[in-house]
């Protein structure tokens, strides 16, 4: 399941972190942070006009910087990576994990939601083109792993990737995720033996 979201082309040398998550997720799903706690509200952007990727992976890393996450260093590596690497971050249909490697940039872990005005081309051959795009942040290589698998689960979850992409606030995206969190819990609790 997680696999298969967050699949990395195979050159994105950059992002050993996103096949991590897909090695090790599966055996510490149990341990899913919060993305709640990622995600300030700050960090949630809607209904954003963009004429092209960079501008979509701007307005991400705007984003992540006005919620305390980054400085604006972070948004220039963000676009370098992907001029470097090409469109690898479109992860799936219409949604692109915008991040750059762990740097002196990031100030804390942390993710911002952006949805877009008008689909923007980032020349993906199958997920183009996209019109969300999850800024991702982090110090190191390890501490968000769970947090990405945990997105992973509420963006497969069809009915409530559209609910989220129909948000008319940013309240509204965090009041999804908030509950996506809880009904979570409550599973985990039910499966527990």
């Amino acid at each position: 399941m997680v696999e298969s979201f967050l699949h990395v082309d195979a050159r994105a040398d950059d992002a050993p972190w996103i096949r991590e998550v897909t090695l090790t997720s599966a055996s510490t799903e149990q341990a899913r942070p919060h993305l709640s706690a990622l995600l300030p509200i700050a960090a949630i952007r809607l209904n954003v006009p963009a004429t092209d990727w960079r501008d979509a992976v701007r307005a991400s890393g705007d984003a992540l910087v006005a919620g305390g996450i980054t400085t604006p260093a972070y948004t220039d590596q963000m676009i370098a990576i992907i001029e470097q690497l090409g469109p690898y971050i479109v992860i799936a249909p219409g949604i692109a994990l915008a991040h750059a490697r762990p740097s002196d940039a990031v100030l804390r872990p942390g993710l911002s939601w952006v949805t877009l005005a008008q689909p923007a081309r980032f020349g993906h051959k199958d997920n183009d083109p996209v019109t969300l795009v999850v800024g991702l942040a982090a110090p190191d290589s390890s501490s968000h792993v769970q947090a990405l698998a945990t997105l992973a689960g509420l963006l497969e979850d069809r009915p409530r990737r559209e609910t989220l992409l129909r948000a008319k606030t940013p309240r509204d995206v965090l009041a999804a995720i908030v509950e996506y969190e809880r009904e979570y819990a409550a599973d985990a609790v039910k499966g527990m033996p």
